[in-house]
């Protein structure tokens, strides 16, 4: 019972890597990959999932590609944590807003890091004085603008360049 057990864990293991970096994959597909059944895949992606380990698909996309006008900003925070909560009652709250794409404990010079996305720098500039500042627990927040994204999530964003020039020796 206890090898079962360490093969399904193995097989949990091998099926978050493999769709860690192109979450396109079926079960089928991953199946043949790890050697082991559809049905096993299948049942292991729903643990996955209902543990809340698997949280969610997202695409990457290449916004830079699009005509779509995108703002990146990466925002450090520090804060008064809360008596008995810590940073995560904080945390919490900055979290709900629709405009958070990710939120971080952090080491170092600064508490929390919040990565936010807007139309415009100052749309990102109204929800850093209007919304975040204004927080009880805040006690200062620098804004960092993404001017060029190269790579995200371990996937290059853009072109490799091919250097064309001949090469002349003496």
């Amino acid at each position: 019972m206890e090898r079962e057990g360490q093969a399904r864990s193995q097989l949990k293991e091998e099926i978050l890597k493999a769709i860690d970096k192109n979450s396109k994959l079926e079960a089928a597909d991953l199946a043949n990959m790890l050697g082991s059944s559809e049905e096993e895949v299948m049942t292991a992606l729903a643990e996955l999932e209902a543990d809340s380990i698997i949280c969610g698909y997202p695409t990457l996309i290449n916004w830079d590609q699009t005509s779509c006008e995108r703002v990146t900003a990466l925002i450090e925070i520090k804060v008064t944590p809360q008596r008995g909560e810590g940073f995560d009652q904080i945390a919490r709250r900055i979290y709900r807003f629709d405009e958070v794409e990710s939120v971080y404990l952090m080491s170092g010079g600064f508490d929390l890091t919040v990565i936010i996305e807007g139309r415009t720098m100052r749309e990102v500039a109204m929800f850093v004085s209007s919304k975040l500042a204004p927080m009880e627990a805040v006690l200062s927040t620098a804004t960092h603008f993404v001017l060029k994204k190269y790579k995200e999530h371990g996937i290059p964003l853009v072109s490799e360049v091919k250097d064309e020039r001949m090469l002349i020796t003496p």
